[in-house]
């Protein structure tokens, strides 16, 4: 699967943007899916999770409450919807993807997600 991360910009802190990833391929259904993010200067983080039929999801603290994560698996399409950002929310987000199934969001996630797409950089101002 090859994946495209779009919808960054420049937010007011306190404001929202929705990013959306789009795939190819007509097996994206099967695929467990992320977002992580690097900010300026640190590493790469986990951000949020959801399993392939959407009914799961996993959050890292940071964003818990304010973030949304969802899928539309008849447009091929993975979803953030970021709320009351802040500027430490500043970052390149990527979405990535796993298709090996038979775990949970978090072990998924520690085990790294092998199918990933290029950055879209938000940037908070405050």
């Amino acid at each position: 699967v090859q994946l495209q991360a779009s919808g960054g910009g420049l937010v007011q802190a306190g404001g929202s943007l929705r990013l959306s990833c789009t795939a190819s391929g007509r097996t994206f259904s099967r695929y467990a899916m992320g977002w992580f993010r690097q900010p300026p200067g640190k590493e790469r983080e986990f951000v949020a999770a959801i399993n392939w039929t959407g009914g799961s999801t996993y959050y890292a603290d940071s964003v818990k409450g304010r973030f949304t994560i969802s899928r539309d698996n008849a447009k091929n399409t993975l979803y953030l919807q970021m709320n009351s950002l802040k500027p430490e929310d500043t970052a390149v987000y990527y979405c990535a993807g796993d298709i090996r199934g038979g775990l949970g969001l978090p072990e998924t996630v520690r085990n790294g997600m092998p199918y990933w797409g290029k950055g879209t950089l938000v940037t908070v101002s405050s």
